[in-house]
């Protein structure tokens, strides 16, 4: 018997609701899904019929739905019946009564002890389920006797439902544990749709029942992070606790189709730029070459519409930053992940009276006071913009996200209203790179569709000289350097202060960057931590602590 076929045998023995759930499926004469344990974007689409874990007792069902031809999401969790479910209410206000004499938890996991402790107390776990007679009901006074009977079953189902309603996310808490999840998108109390790693946009069997539990969450979720929604203040920007970020639209009166919200979730392990390369989001020659402009100090700005993955391909590629580098980022919501020991993490506060708010043009300002070696600025909007130019000018390299689809809109809105640099200044950028998200043979991709050098402001060329040094083919799907021997940046800016007597030189030193990342890819050495540890190894010893050959 195959390993995976004997966790799929345990995982339903575990989960009766999983074994249910299989029933139902097979009656209808359906084929049984494969069970996996993890989900590679290599799968098939073609008959996909598939069901993996995202932490026991929720399973994720992905098929394709042969009569309408779409994929299907479905989020297999234990089932409340009726008697549970007055059980479960019972349990959960004696749980609440005995809630406030408890030490106030300070973490997560001390509520979850605290829950757990109160839950025990609050019930007597039989063998089997008793016969529920009149005379039995008088009796089971809960309040005097403060205990509910109930099976083992019953108490796993009810703890499972305790822990998700209080600790946990209520009705998206499937959603919120699948990793493969993106973005959740929820409209009124229709079924919500989710952006999936591998399956695209997909609408999911997760929905809120009615209006009334779905402005019940909204309103736990934003008093979670702080930010109170009401009538008066419909819309809330702001960050979950596990760094994800929602966005709420209370009110029918704003939403005309009911409240809504998105969550943009947050992953603790930032993707790595082997990862990026082998998914084709850009070539191993574009790492290489950032590689070294990081490594040198060049002013990057990862530009794109929304969703097109700005903020994964910058934190993707912090550490080409020398590790003894000093970084302080600046953000409305904490998405920058650098890697590096020496990280001043500062986010803005835009609550309270006026003059107790903290803007990022405060934080870009404070900045400038810090001297680090690299500024981040999660995503730059207005006026900070400004302060981000000030910065490059006097010596401080910046990274940073901005909403444009191509290096001519972003020198156009950076020289417009509301950031209004000067022209003659936007050379103190070295690089734009422009993401896209492209659907491409019914596929959704990302890609990078060029990176621009800019050169500089050129009075009598009427307007700021770039370089596109990498371009995407759409009908090839490839990236093509169209920078060699043509690059200012390498040439001018790193090979110059590098002291290269032949400047061409450089386009070695970028190449064998590039077979790092290519051997890297081949050995399947694509870990975000372990890619770190390789360029940080390479900082301090070397190419000879390189663990491959080149």
């Amino acid at each position: 018997m195959a390993a995976t076929d004997r966790t799929f045998k345990t995982a339903v023995k575990n989960n009766p609701h999983l074994g249910e759930y299989l029933k139902r499926w097979k009656a209808n004469k359906k084929k049984l899904p494969e069970f996996m344990v993890q989900v590679g974007r290599d799968i098939s689409k073609e008959a996909l019929n598939i069901i993996y874990p995202v932490g026991d007792p929720i399973f994720i069902h992905v098929y394709l739905d042969d009569t309408e031809g779409v994929i299907k999401y479905h989020a297999i969790e234990p089932v409340l019946n009726d008697v549970e479910k007055t059980k479960y209410d019972k349990v959960l206000e004696i749980v609440l009564e005995k809630a406030p004499y408890e030490p106030v938890p300070e973490k997560e996991e001390e509520l979850r002890e605290v829950i757990n402790k109160l839950l025990r107390e609050s019930v007597i776990v039989t063998e089997e389920a008793e016969e529920e007679t009149d005379e039995k009901k008088r009796k089971f006074n809960f309040v005097k006797q403060k205990k509910v009977k109930m099976t083992g079953l019953e108490y796993d189902h009810i703890r499972y439902f305790i822990e998700r309603d209080i600790i946990g996310s209520g009705v998206i808490e499937p959603l919120i544990r699948d990793p493969y999840i993106e973005d959740i998108h929820s409209i009124g109390t229709g079924y919500i749709h989710i952006i999936h790693k591998i399956f695209d946009m997909t609408r999911t069997n997760v929905r809120f029942k009615d209006d009334f539990e779905l402005t019940r969450f909204l309103r736990g979720m934003c008093e979670r992070i702080g930010r109170p929604v009401s009538e008066a203040h419909p819309i809330v920007d702001g960050a979950l606790p596990d760094g994800s970020r929602l966005n709420a639209i209370y009110s029918n009166d704003v939403s005309r189709r009911g409240s809504s919200f998105t969550i943009r979730k947050f992953s603790s392990t930032p993707i790595s730029i082997v990862q990026l390369v082998g998914w084709g989001t850009l070539s191993a020659e574009a790492a290489g070459y950032l590689w070294l402009c990081l490594e040198n100090g060049m002013s990057i700005f990862v530009c794109g519409e929304t969703a097109s993955g700005k903020t994964t391909a910058l934190n993707a590629m912090l550490p080409f930053i020398l590790p003894q580098s000093k970084i302080f980022t600046a953000e409305d919501t904490a998405e920058v992940l650098p890697p590096h020991e020496i990280w001043q993490q500062l986010i803005t506060r835009d609550e309270g009276p006026e003059d107790s708010r903290v803007t990022l043009f405060d934080l870009l300002k404070a900045a400038l006071r810090s001297r680090p070696n690299y500024i981040i600025v999660g995503e730059i909007r207005g006026a900070e913009g400004a302060v981000a130019f000030q910065a490059m000018q006097t010596g401080h390299p910046v990274l940073a996200t901005f909403h444009a689809s191509s290096v001519g809109k972003m020198i156009q809105r950076f020289t417009g209203d509301p950031i209004n640099v000067p022209i003659t200044f936007i050379d103190n950028l070295n690089i734009a790179l422009i993401q896209q998200a492209v659907y491409r043979k019914g596929k959704f991709l990302r890609r990078c569709t060029s990176i621009d050098e800019i050169e500089g402001y050129y009075a009598d060329a009427g307007g700021v000289v770039t370089r596109a040094v990498f371009q995407w083919d759409p009908g090839m799907d490839r990236h093509f350097f169209r920078g060699m021997n043509n690059s200012y940046i390498l040439e001018q800016k790193i090979a110059e202060t590098l002291g290269y007597e032949d400047k061409r030189k450089i386009y070695e030193d970028m190449m064998y960057r590039a077979r790092i990342i290519e051997r890297m890819l081949e050995l399947g050495i694509t870990d975000y931590y372990q890619v770190n540890q390789i360029f940080v190894d390479f900082y301090r010893k070397g190419p000879e602590s390189l663990p491959f050959s080149v």
